[in-house]
């Protein structure tokens, strides 16, 4: 199946091998690095990148040497353009039926039964396609993980809904992590902008507290209102997923965006916010940060906390941060 969607380009140059002259000399010059076996790139590109690129660098390099490989998991994520989270990952391909598992430098071979799932041809490349490569990463990883990839997808392809996802999950002939995928397909919702957004959602249920609204307009959306990422209505409490990608200076003077945010909150507490609370990354690789945040600005727990959920999901945040 070909989608017209293309597939994320290739956030640098690669050469391949044939294309570098005495290649161990120029590495060992630090002029180039090999980003797979036989392929390379520029040295001072690749330290440029940051570490969710030079994933996909590395499975753009992969093809490079095996075209003909169909992707999966992360390695269809990163192409579809859905959050890669955790640490650092293989590339992953389906193999045949006939076909041993296995894991040869950095190539991850799939065996499991897939004759279910939907293989798209996209300028060329084959890879799972977008609800496949969704259902694959929910029945395999972290459940918040799971659900920044649905949340993702379901922006970048409208028909990936969450009774679509929760239906082709149940109606996979393998059975194989199906009931594991159920809380991140069930909780699917475009409206979560970021993975950071989609990974905090998840943090809240398992902290016990109430669900909140998702990107709640105060004043008018044609341009002279306010946004907010998360709102509890009941309290008035207004939550922004920030990250510090705005405030570490490369997109302008960070003390700039700084005082624009504090602009911001002041109009956001004058149109009724009791408080507007900021996290970032670091508050959810220790999710107790997150809970102890927003416990402090009087959100009531109101559930049985899943404290295994929370403290599993700091280990697989420890890597990598996604675009």
């Amino acid at each position: 199946m070909t989608v017209l969607r293309r597939t994320v380009d290739t956030p640098l140059p690669l050469i391949p091998a044939a294309a570098v002259t005495h290649s161990t000399r120029s590495v060992r010059r630090g002029d180039i690095v090999q980003v797979m076996r036989g392929v390379y790139a520029p040295r001072d590109a690749w330290q440029t990148l940051p570490p969710w690129q030079q994933y996909l660098a590395r499975v753009r390099a992969h093809l490079l040497n095996a075209p003909g490989d169909v992707l999966c998991l992360e390695s269809a994520a990163a192409l579809h353009g859905l959050p890669v989270i955790g640490a650092a990952h293989d590339i992953h391909v389906l193999g045949s039926a006939s076909a041993t598992a296995r894991t040869v430098g950095g190539v991850r071979a799939h065996t499991s039964a897939h004759p279910d799932r939907v293989i798209e041809e996209v300028d060329g490349i084959r890879l799972t396609s977008v609800a496949d490569t969704c259902i694959d990463v929910a029945r395999t990883r972290h459940p918040a993980i799971a659900l920044a990839v649905a949340d993702a997808a379901a922006r970048v392809d409208e028909r990936c809904t969450a009774l679509t996802l929760v239906t082709l999950n149940e109606e996979r002939a393998s059975a194989r992590g199906r009931r594991r995928a159920r809380w991140a397909l069930h909780r699917v919702d475009p409206a979560a902008e970021s993975p950071l957004e989609s990974l905090s959602r998840a943090v809240a249920e398992w902290a016990g507290f109430a669900e909140p609204e998702l990107q709640v307009w105060f004043g008018s959306p044609a341009g002279d209102g306010d946004r907010v990422d998360l709102w509890w209505p009941h309290l008035r409490i207004a939550g922004e997923a920030d990250g510090l990608l705005k405030y570490d200076g490369r997109f302008g003077d960070p003390r700039v965006a700084i005082k624009k945010r504090e602009d911001r909150d002041r109009r956001l507490r004058a149109a009724g916010a009791r408080a507007v609370l900021h996290w970032g990354w670091d508050d959810l690789t220790d999710p107790n940060s997150l809970v102890r945040l927003l416990r402090g600005a009087g959100l009531p727990v109101v559930a049985t906390p899943d404290t295994a959920h929370l403290h599993s999901l700091a280990a697989a945040l420890r890597s990598p941060r996604p675009r």
